[in-house]
């Protein structure tokens, strides 16, 4: 990757910084493309399991299932149900999500392509409520692609504290095929630093139908970040 493709992935890592001191949870997750597609319906399928982490049961696993459709050209909306367990407790349904993503520039109009995320999460029966708003930004070189997301999130409600925090996620991704496209992707927290390899794809089901795959193995950088975590997604789009 060129230089310049560099410092736009890791330059966004300086807003991780700015978070110290604010709460955190699981920083590991997906990474989002600014994108929205006309006309598109999808159910979605993902799966995080990390092991070993300071002041985190072991074994930590969260999964979530959505289902989303394009509103507009420019807005995406998507509705999940998540469960989460561990070794300390089974895995039960905890929380329910309304994410919605805002494309904001053409594809190739500006030097990268933006994008807006908005998230609002309800933990199930309790009252703790978060609300995140992240920045999407990506840019291609080639075959290669940069993208960073960047969130803050604010917590609220009496079954937890009311706080903010911050994470970022960034990737480096080459597009050797549409089947398979290796990267490598960074995450940030107050808790969390993890870098590792990822890989993905996508396959024709038909006219207007594809499925989605991603997998990836991030390792912690550091003694408070998890040891390992592996992320998994199935996306069918219809």
């Amino acid at each position: 990757m060129k230089p310049k493709g560099l410092y736009f992935l890791y330059s966004g890592a300086l807003l991780l910084y700015a978070g110290q001191g604010l709460a955190s949870g699981v920083v590991i997750d997906k990474i989002y493309h600014p994108y929205v597609q006309p006309m598109e319906q999808e159910f979605e399928w993902r799966g995080i399991f990390q092991d070993q982490q300071p002041g985190v049961a072991d074994n930590l696993q969260v999964q979530r299932f959505g289902y989303g459709r394009s509103v507009s050209d420019r807005w995406w909306l998507e509705m999940y149900v998540s469960g989460e367990g561990s070794d300390e407790e089974n895995f039960d349904v905890n929380a329910y999500e309304l994410e919605t993503k805002w494309q904001l520039t053409e594809q190739g109009e500006f030097w990268a392509d933006w994008g807006l995320l908005f998230e609002l999460e309800k933990q199930a029966n309790k009252d703790a409520w978060d609300f995140s708003t992240g920045l999407l930004a990506e840019k291609e070189w080639g075959k290669w692609s940069g993208v960073a997301n960047l969130f803050v999130k604010n917590e609220w409600g009496s079954a937890t504290e009311n706080n903010w925090s911050a994470k970022v996620g960034l990737q480096a991704r080459y597009r050797y095929s549409r089947a398979f496209e290796p990267a490598i992707e960074f995450y940030g927290g107050e808790s969390t630093r993890g870098l590792g390899p990822a890989f993905m794809g996508q396959f024709r089901l038909g006219t207007k139908r594809q499925l989605r795959w991603e997998a990836g193995a991030i390792f912690g950088l550091d003694d408070k970040s998890p040891n390992r975590t592996f992320r998994f997604s199935l996306e069918f789009e219809f």
